[in-house]
């Protein structure tokens, strides 16, 4: 039998604040279905500050850039409850052509909401950034979504008016 991209993908284990111990790895095209079922235990309101739209359900053409990266420019996250096995939260990172800047974003399953999981995953994600040379990460949060932009602020982000949408906040992280 054949090993499958995920079965065969490093990890990285990370705990959290709060003792949750997560097993991270790369997201492969295999994990739609997996991802498709983590984005139902996300709340509406989560989901629509993850895709900035209303959805009840994430499809195929939302969840393509997160299972078909190339891995360098573009690296989509799955963390995984040691415990449980479980899929807990999910973490992009989308760099620019110029490998100057990266955009960043993550989604929590609700019940692991106010468990450190989403600052584990900022933290992450920037030494990712860092490793690929990034100069800073941004993140475009809906102003209502007043927990990520205090998480991203308590991170060292910098928050920015975003021309053209007053809806719209980007919250912006320079590594020296």
């Amino acid at each position: 039998m054949t090993a499958t991209m995920a079965e065969l993908a490093p990890t990285i284990e990370m705990a959290t604040r709060d003792g949750v111990v997560l097993i991270i790895r790369a997201a492969f095209a295999e994990d739609e279905a997996l991802l498709a079922s983590f984005f139902d235990n996300v709340s509406s309101e989560d989901r629509r500050f993850r895709f900035l739209a209303a959805s009840n359900h994430v499809g195929h053409d939302q969840l393509v850039p997160l299972t078909h990266v190339d891995h360098w420019r573009t690296e989509s996250f799955l963390a995984f409850e040691q415990a449980s096995g479980e899929l807990v939260a999910s973490a992009m990172l989308a760099c620019d052509a110029k490998m100057d800047a990266g955009e960043i974003a993550v989604s929590v399953r609700s019940d692991f909401r106010g468990r450190g999981v989403a600052w584990t995953l900022l933290d992450m994600l920037a030494e990712e950034a860092r490793k690929r040379g990034l100069k800073r990460v941004i993140s475009i949060e809906d102003r209502d979504n007043h927990a990520a932009i205090e998480l991203e602020r308590e991170k060292g982000f910098v928050a920015h008016g975003l021309d053209g949408d007053p809806h719209l906040v980007m919250l912006e992280k320079r590594f020296d």
